[in-house]
C-alpha cells in the first residue's frame, strides 16, 4: 500500500495584489506543509488573480508574474506544489502552472481549452496550447520544459486538465490516463452559479472513475474581480469515490482540504482499463522530479472529509445559495474597494430591505466564521465586543436612510425602520419633499406652465426618485461607506428604474435575480432564514405590501405590476426573450401554454410591452453599477448579455405578433 496525502486549496485573491496574493499562497503552503501533504493544488492563476483583464497582456504584468513566482518557490521544500500563472512562450501568452517540487520549479503545463462563453473572455488574452506540443522555456538562467506535460514527481506521476479543460467532451484526462497517470490537479476559476456545483461534483468524481486515477480540484473563493463569486469548494476523489470536500463561500483567505490517497490501489484500477499506452520514446513527454513523498502513518487506506456544511443537503438549497453567494460578494466588494461600510436607500420595498438583509447576513456569517475581531479587521472597522458583537459590527458597517416626499406613507416608512432596527443597522429619515417641490418649480417656471400629473407623469415621478441620491451619495462620501444600488433584474430588463434614482451606487448586489424569486427569497428569510443567522421576523410588514415605487399619490393606489405586467409573466417573457432568443411571437405562444389563466390577447399586450421596453433602455442597463453573476440569465451587457443601444426595435416581429393576436379575433 503506498499512501500520501494529496490536497487542495481554495484562495481568496484580488487581481494584481502581487504581495497579498502572494502571501495568502505562502500560507496556504505552510497550512498543507502542517499537516503532512505531499501534493498541493492552488487556483488558476492564483499568482496574478483570474480577473485582470487586458492587464494580462502587459509585458510588466507577465514580467512580475514570474517575479512573484521566484518568491514563492522556495517556500515549497518538501511538497509538490501547482501554482497558476500567466505564462509568455514564443508568440503566445497562455493560461499555465507552475509545477514547483521542493524548491525547485520543474516544468510548466498549460491549458488546453480556453473559456469563451458566458462571462470568460479568455481567448481574448490567452492561447490555447496543443496537446502533445512541448518546449523549452528560460526561467531564472535554466531552462524549463513547458507544454503538455505529465510530471514523475519521486514515483508519484502527475498530469493536469485546468479548469475549462475539465467541462469539454474530449478532456486531457483520457490521454493522460493512456500514459499513465496516478494524480490530476485541477487548477480552476469556477465562478459561482446556481446549482453548477452539482455539475462540478459529477466532472471530479466521473474523471477521477474514467481515468483511475486520484483528482483534486482547487477553485478560487470570494468575489476576487468585482462582479464574479467564486464559491471555492475544493474536492478529492479517487477511483470514482469522493474523498474529501471543502465547505462553500467561506470568508477566510484560504481553506485546505485533504485526502489521503493509495496509488497501488489506483494503478491496479488502471490496469484493468482497457486503454492503449503511450510509450515514453514516442510522447517524450515525462519530466523526472526528485522528490520524496512525506510517509502517511497511521493509515489503512484512502480517506478524506466532507467539510461542507449542512445546508448543501437541505429543502432550501437555492435560497441558501443566494444569500451566501451575494453576502460574500459584498464583504468582499466592500473591504477590496476599502469602502467603510453600506449605505442603503431603505424604501420599505422589497428591494431595499432585500440588499440591506444581504449585507446584515454577510456581517453575521463572518464573525460566526472569523470571530468578531476579525470580520471586523478584514473590513477594516473598529473591533466590536461584548456579546452582541455581530449586532454591533452591522451597525457600524450598514446605514439605512428613508427619503420619504409628500407621496410616502405610513407602512413603507415603518417596514424601512422596523428593519433596520432588527438588523441593527443606523438608521435615518431624509425629508426629500422640499427639494422636489424646488425642482419642479424650476422647472415649471422653465417651461412656462405648472406641472401636472396628467402630462408630466413621469418626470414628476422621476423627480423625486432623482432627488434622493444627492443626499444619500452625500452621506456615502462623508462616511467613506459604499452607496448600494437596488434595482432587481426585472427592473433592469424593461427600464423599470430611474436613472441617477434608484439605479445610484457603486455596486448592484441583485441586479442578476428577478423580483419573483426576489420576493420568495423574502418570505423564507422572514420564515427559516440562512442556517447560523436564522429569520428575520421583521421582513413581515415588507412581504404583506404589493411592490410599488410610491411615487404618484396614494389615491391613485400605484403599484410597479400595475404599471408593468405581473411578475411572474414578465420573468417568463424574458426568459423567452433573451434567454432563450426567442421572437415576440414565439414567446407570446409560450406564454398561453405557460399562463392559460391570463387572457391571450392581454399577454400579447404584456409581450409587445416587454419587447418596446427591452430595445427602448439597453442605456440603462450599460449603465447600470456592477452586478453579481448568479445565472445564464444575467442581463449585464458587460460580462453576459449584449444587445445593441440603438436598435429596430423590434418592429417587424412585433408587427408579426399583432397580426397573428388579429387573425385569432
Amino acid at each position: 500500500m503506498h499512501l500520501i496525502r494529496v490536497g487542495g486549496s481554495a484562495l481568496n485573491q484580488t487581481p494584481l495584489d502581487w504581495d497579498g496574493n502572494r502571501d495568502r499562497i505562502i500560507a496556504a503552503i505552510r497550512a498543507a506543509r502542517d499537516v503532512g501533504v505531499s501534493v498541493l493544488c492552488l487556483p488558476e492563476l492564483c499568482i496574478t488573480g483570474y480577473g485582470c483583464e487586458d492587464a494580462f497582456q502587459s509585458p510588466g504584468v507577465q514580467r512580475l508574474a514570474i517575479d512573484v513566482l521566484g518568491e514563492i518557490v522556495p517556500h515549497t521544500a518538501g511538497m509538490v506544489v501547482a501554482l497558476g500563472l500567466p505564462v509568455r512562450f514564443e508568440s503566445g501568452l497562455y493560461d499555465a502552472a507552475a509545477v514547483v517540487a521542493d524548491g525547485r520549479i520543474a516544468g510548466i503545463a498549460c491549458k488546453q481549452n480556453l473559456a469563451g462563453d458566458g462571462i470568460h473572455y479568455e481567448p481574448r488574452w490567452f492561447r490555447p496550447w496543443h496537446r502533445g506540443r512541448r518546449g523549452t522555456l528560460s526561467l531564472g538562467g535554466r531552462d524549463v520544459p513547458i507544454g503538455d506535460l505529465r510530471f514523475d514527481c519521486g514515483g508519484v506521476r502527475i498530469g493536469f486538465e485546468i479548469c475549462e479543460d475539465a467541462w469539454v467532451a474530449d478532456r486531457p484526462g483520457a490521454m493522460l490516463t493512456a500514459r499513465g497517470i496516478d494524480l490530476i490537479l485541477n487548477p480552476s476559476a469556477s465562478h459561482f452559479a446556481f446549482g453548477k456545483d452539482e455539475i462540478r461534483r459529477r466532472f471530479v468524481v466521473d474523471g477521477s472513475r474514467a481515468f483511475a486515477s486520484a483528482y483534486v480540484y482547487a477553485n478560487l473563493v470570494g468575489n476576487e474581480a468585482g462582479r464574479a463569486v467564486y464559491d471555492g469548494g475544493v474536492m478529492v476523489a479517487a477511483a470514482g469515490r469522493m474523498l474529501a470536500s471543502g465547505r462553500r463561500f467561506s470568508f477566510a483567505d484560504h481553506a485546505l482540504t485533504t485526502a489521503v490517497v493509495d496509488l497501488d490501489g489506483l494503478r491496479l484500477a488502471q490496469a484493468r482499463l482497457a486503454v492503449e499506452p503511450v510509450p515514453d520514446a514516442i510522447e517524450g513527454d515525462r519530466i523526472a522530479v526528485p522528490f520524496t513523498p512525506p510517509a502517511v502513518p497511521g493509515h489503512a487506506g484512502a480517506e478524506g472529509h466532507d467539510a461542507r456544511d449542512a445546508w448543501e443537503r437541505g429543502e432550501h438549497f437555492k435560497e441558501e445559495e443566494f444569500a451566501r453567494a451575494v453576502s460574500l460578494g459584498l464583504f468582499d466588494y466592500m473591504r477590496k474597494s476599502r469602502s467603510r461600510g453600506f449605505v442603503v436607500s431603505a424604501s420599505g420595498g422589497a428591494d431595499s430591505s432585500a440588499v440591506a438583509c444581504l449585507v446584515a447576513i454577510a456581517v453575521r456569517l463572518a464573525v460566526a466564521e472569523l470571530s468578531p475581531p476579525a470580520a471586523a479587521a478584514r473590513l477594516g472597522l473598529p473591533s466590536p465586543a461584548g456579546a452582541a458583537a455581530a449586532r454591533s459590527l452591522v451597525g457600524t458597517a450598514l446605514t439605512c436612510v428613508y427619503q420619504s416626499t409628500a407621496n410616502s406613507g405610513a407602512v413603507t416608512r415603518h417596514a424601512a425602520q422596523s428593519l433596520a432596527a432588527a438588523l441593527g443597522a443606523v438608521f435615518h429619515e431624509f425629508d426629500v419633499e422640499p427639494l422636489v417641490r424646488g425642482y419642479e418649480t424650476i422647472v415649471a417656471g422653465a417651461v412656462g406652465r405648472p406641472l401636472t400629473w396628467q402630462q408630466d407623469d413621469v418626470a414628476l415621478q422621476n423627480i423625486q426618485a432623482r432627488a434622493r441620491s444627492p443626499g444619500v451619495w452625500m452621506l456615502a462620501n462623508i462616511t467613506g461607506a459604499l452607496l448600494v444600488s437596488t434595482s432587481n433584474r426585472s427592473e433592469a430588463a424593461v427600464g423599470y428604474a430611474t436613472m441617477d434614482g434608484d439605479t445610484s451606487g457603486g455596486i448592484a448586489p441583485i441586479a442578476g435575480i428577478d423580483k419573483a424569486y426576489l420576493r420568495r427569497w423574502l418570505r423564507w428569510l422572514e420564515r427559516t432564514g440562512p442556517e447560523g443567522v436564522g429569520p428575520i421576523p421583521a421582513l413581515a410588514a415588507v412581504n404583506v405590501q404589493a411592490p410599488t415605487a410610491e411615487l404618484r399619490p396614494a389615491a391613485q393606489g400605484q403599484t410597479d405590476e400595475a404599471d408593468l405586467m405581473p411578475y411572474d409573466v414578465l420573468d417568463a417573457i424574458e426568459r423567452a426573450a433573451i434567454r432563450d432568443k426567442q421572437t415576440p411571437l414565439e414567446a407570446w405562444h409560450r406564454l398561453r401554454r405557460e399562463f392559460p389563466g391570463h387572457d391571450s390577447r392581454q399577454l400579447a399586450v404584456w409581450t409587445q410591452r416587454f419587447f418596446t421596453l427591452w430595445s427602448r433602455n439597453q442605456w440603462k442597463r450599460e449603465r447600470y453599477a456592477p452586478s453579481f453573476h448568479l445565472d445564464d440569465q444575467n442581463l449585464d451587457p458587460k460580462t453576459w448579455c449584449r444587445f445593441p443601444i440603438l436598435s429596430g426595435g423590434f418592429a417587424r416581429e412585433l408587427a408579426e405578433l399583432r397580426a397573428a393576436v388579429a387573425s385569432e379575433s
